[in-house]
């Protein structure tokens, strides 16, 4: 009985050893990540049913953190999906959820990982198409 108690112990403990993560996530690696996820869910909102007439005539939004035009450009979008209030989509949940997590990316990015950051390039430009970081242009 003892043995089956520690095998059913060991069994129980593997599994959240191995999926925890080992090293909690910086400031940096949370702007990356935050920055990829909001790509993805503008580009997704702009071909979304509900919201895709609305949505059509916003900028495709590309984010390089490395950029120093990246707080203008996230302000600047902030600002346009602010003014959306005349239009329905503007209401809806994924709308909102982009619009917050816009607003926590500018916190982070200007306050939260200010020090952090180093701006390599100062190309307003070239958020306007996409970000590769591993592949040059």
């Amino acid at each position: 009985m003892s043995i089956l108690k520690k095998l059913l112990l060991v069994l129980s403990v593997v599994p959240m050893a191995v999926s925890y993560p080992f090293f909690p996530p910086t400031c940096y690696s949370k702007a990356l990540s935050m920055a990829a996820e909001l790509s993805q869910m503008a580009a997704d909102l702009k071909i979304g049913y509900e919201t895709g007439h609305c949505m059509a005539h916003m900028p495709d939004l590309y984010f390089d953190i490395h950029n120093a035009c990246v707080m203008h450009k996230i302000r600047d979008y902030i600002s346009m999906v602010e003014h959306l209030r005349l239009r329905r989509c503007a209401y809806t949940k994924e709308v909102r959820k982009l619009e917050v997590t816009l607003r926590q990316l500018f916190i982070i990015l200007g306050q939260k990982c200010h020090g952090d950051l180093v701006f390599t390039i100062y190309d307003c430009a070239a958020l306007e198409r996409p970000y590769y970081p591993y592949y040059p242009y």
